[in-house]
């Protein structure tokens, strides 16, 4: 059985618990607590040099990390990796905007807004964060405007790696109301079988 190291407060993490959840594969999950450095310990570092959640643990001794890679690793075969190459590439197009584009900037300012005080030097960072973000979601609505999901026109792991912090944008101080596109695409993304939401937002 698999085993997922990740921590309930993060988005990188959710992603796997949402498709674990609609793939129904069984898993055992353990909680740590990145708060309080628990991915800086020697334990878990000797698993993942990076010191990051989720961790994948594919068998023991085998551990697979980055939350898109695991995506890609566990919805091999199924409707949410798609077979043909171009359908896997323009997923991947997705993936990799999200990491690059979104996550550090959308991600990063709820990390600010919800998990430091509000005197944090970090607290600085909102403005520019916020800038690249708008670009990112602005992205996202003129894609979405056009299309139900991102890649193929079908649901796949593109969307549960751009959901997992665009959902929650708002507690990073961002108005996903200025994007109806992308609110009902969130919508469509709620919607779908065996969904569960973020277990802390």
């Amino acid at each position: 059985m698999y085993k997922v190291f990740g921590s309930s407060h993060s988005g990188n993490s959710y992603k796997l618990r949402l498709l674990l959840s609609q793939l129904q594969i069984p898993h055992a999950w353990q909680e740590v607590d990145i708060l309080q450095g628990a991915t800086r310990t020697p334990e878990f570092l000797a698993m993942n040099p990076n010191g990051k959640v989720p961790l994948l643990q594919v068998e023991p001794g085998r551990y697979l990390p980055e939350s898109n890679a695991i995506l890609c690793y566990l919805a091999e075969g199924t409707p949410l990796w798609p077979a043909d190459r171009w359908g896997r590439a323009d997923t991947l197009h997705w993936m990799f905007f999200e990491q690059y584009s979104h996550e550090p900037y959308i991600a990063v300012a709820r990390f600010v807004m919800k998990f430091l005080p509000a005197d944090h030097p970090r607290r600085a960072e909102v403005p520019n964060l916020h800038e690249r973000g708008y670009k990112a979601l602005g992205v996202m609505e003129q894609h979405l405007s056009a299309h139900p999901f991102f890649a193929g026109d079908a649901y796949s792991i593109a969307d549960i790696a751009l959901f997992a912090y665009t959902h929650v944008a708002g507690d990073g101080g961002f108005e996903l109301g200025r994007y109806p596109a992308v609110a009902a695409w969130i919508g469509r993304v709620a919607a779908q079988p065996r969904f569960i939401p973020l277990e802390y937002h």
